[in-house]
């Protein structure tokens, strides 16, 4: 049957594919969307990242706009082609060929089997999934999902990036009860990737060693240049609680996406107090970070030493 990821194509969204593949989990398909950068550049990355890597599952183009409101990039934090780097970059790659995620999706949901999906990115291709076929939306089993803060944000105070991107699709997403697991950033932040990392996956000696460790180095710098010690890596945290869900503790939860107000639109607002609301998800309440990042590391190490 496979698994499903949707993603909106950074570093770290490549390395939670690689975190996937690595634990020999057969990916189906891949949806892209708007996130990181704009739909076109996701799509450069995404063909980069394919010839890279040696990817042959199939990768279709989802929503370039969120449901309401206007877009929204992180390029003022991760740099115009959405991936930082130190050195080396994605290879140029002959363009995606046209191929429509709503339509891949629907096909992937109309098989038999349980129906696993990572979500990396804003969740508009979910969100349109959910209101234009109900019925398909319906047959997912899980939605892992890299996304929101429990306390805080980090795009704005209240607000995670993912989930201000497109707060409105959030929001359909929990209408619908699709089987959400958040995995959130106060979850993630808990893992972190220091300058000290980057060694073993420059020194692993495979064709791909120096492109990882030039955008592992790049990536982590985002938050040195910033006096921390290291960067928290966000969408292979999620991605590892996907592949070995034994090594974090989901807890049951209200999740409400805030649709409203200059300064808490795209906060989400997590209750886990069964005395006070009727749950509707599941959240990321504690992780192995050891296990997570030896999962993580080990992941990109391999891949660089082919």
């Amino acid at each position: 049957m496979g698994v499903w990821i949707d993603t909106d194509m950074g570093f770290d969204d490549i390395a939670a594919i690689l975190v996937v593949t690595h634990a020999k989990l057969d990916i189906a398909g891949v949806s892209l969307v708007f996130g990181n950068t704009p739909l076109l550049q996701v799509r450069v990355n995404a063909a980069g990242a394919a010839k890279a890597f040696g990817w042959t599952f199939p990768i279709h183009t989802g929503r370039a706009m969120p449901v309401l409101g206007a877009l929204k990039t992180a390029q003022a934090i991760l740099g115009e082609t959405g991936i930082a780097t130190t050195g080396k970059g994605l290879p140029d790659a002959s363009p995606l060929a046209e191929s429509d995620a709503f339509t891949a999706l629907c096909r992937w949901l109309e098989a038999d089997g349980p129906h696993r999906i990572l979500a990396l990115g804003p969740l508009t291709n979910l969100a349109a999934l959910a209101l234009a076929r109900p019925d398909l939306a319906a047959r997912i089993t899980e939605l892992t999902w890299m996304g929101g803060g429990v306390t805080s944000g980090n795009h704005t105070a209240s607000a995670e990036f993912n989930a201000l991107a497109d707060p409105e699709a959030l929001a359909i997403v929990l209408a619908h009860r699709l089987p959400l697991r958040m995995v959130d950033l106060d979850l993630c932040r808990k893992v972190i990737a220091t300058p000290d990392d980057v060694v073993p996956v420059r020194g692993a000696g495979g064709s791909n060693a120096t492109l990882l460790a030039d955008m592992l180095d790049g990536y982590i710098g985002i938050g040195t240049s910033r006096g921390r010690s290291g960067m928290a890596i966000y969408d292979p945290s999620a991605a590892a609680a996907f592949v070995a869900p034994d090594i974090v503790s989901f807890g049951p939860a209200r999740i409400d996406a805030e649709l409203q107000g200059q300064h808490t639109r795209g906060r989400t607002v997590v209750e886990t107090r069964v005395t006070h609301a009727a749950f509707n998800a599941e959240y990321a309440a504690d992780i192995d970070v050891e296990k997570a990042r030896a999962l993580i590391l080990g992941a990109l190490i391999d891949e660089a030493r082919r």
